[in-house]
C-alpha cells in the first residue's frame, strides 16, 4: 500500500467492489435495472471513509481538513474512472445489447449513444464522490466546541 498511496489503493478497491456488485447483478439479470445503482454510493462511501480514516491515522497531528478532503476526492475520482472504463468495455465488447436493454425502461425516441451513457455514469460517480467527501469531512473534522474554546469565549 505504501507504493500506491492511500487514494490509489482504496480507489482500486472501490472499483473492484463496484465491478463485483455489477457482475453479481448481471448473473441474476438485474444489472439493466437502474434502481440497483442506488447501492453504489454505499460501496463508494465505505471505501472513501476507510481511505480518509487511514490517511488521518497515517498523518497523525499533521492531518488537516484540506488533506482529508483531497484524499476523499482522489479516492472517489480514481474509483469512478476505473468503473467507467469497465462499464464502457462491458457495454461495448462483452454485452453489446446491454445499453438498449437498460434504456428500454424509459420510453424515449431519442438516440442515446454509449458516449452519453458513459458520461452519465462518470458524472454520477463524480457527484457522489463530492457529496460523500463533504459529508465525511464534516464527521471527521476536529471540533471547535472544546472546553478551551468555551473558556476563551466567556
Amino acid at each position: 500500500m505504501k507504493k500506491l498511496g492511500i487514494p490509489f489503493f482504496y480507489g482500486i478497491v472501490i472499483a473492484i467492489g463496484l465491478i463485483a456488485y455489477f457482475l453479481i447483478l448481471s448473473l441474476f439479470g438485474l444489472h439493466a435495472n437502474p434502481i440497483f445503482s442506488l447501492f453504489n454510493p454505499v460501496i463508494v462511501g465505505i471505501g472513501m471513509y476507510l481511505a480518509i480514516i487511514a490517511s488521518k491515522r497515517k498523518m497523525g497531528n499533521k492531518y488537516k481538513y484540506q488533506k482529508g478532503f483531497k484524499i476523499g476526492l482522489k479516492t472517489g475520482f480514481i474509483a469512478t474512472i476505473l468503473f467507467t472504463i469497465f462499464f464502457g468495455i462491458y457495454a461495448t465488447e462483452l454485452n453489446p445489447g446491454f445499453i438498449n436493454k437498460m434504456l428500454s425502461v424509459w420510453d424515449t425516441s431519442w438516440h442515446i449513444s454509449i458516449g452519453m451513457v458513459l458520461f452519465t455514469v462518470a458524472i454520477m460517480g463524480f457527484a457522489t464522490t463530492v457529496v460523500l467527501t463533504l459529508a465525511f469531512m464534516q464527521l471527521l473534522k476536529d471540533s471547535w466546541n472544546t472546553k478551551e474554546v468555551r473558556k476563551q469565549q466567556l
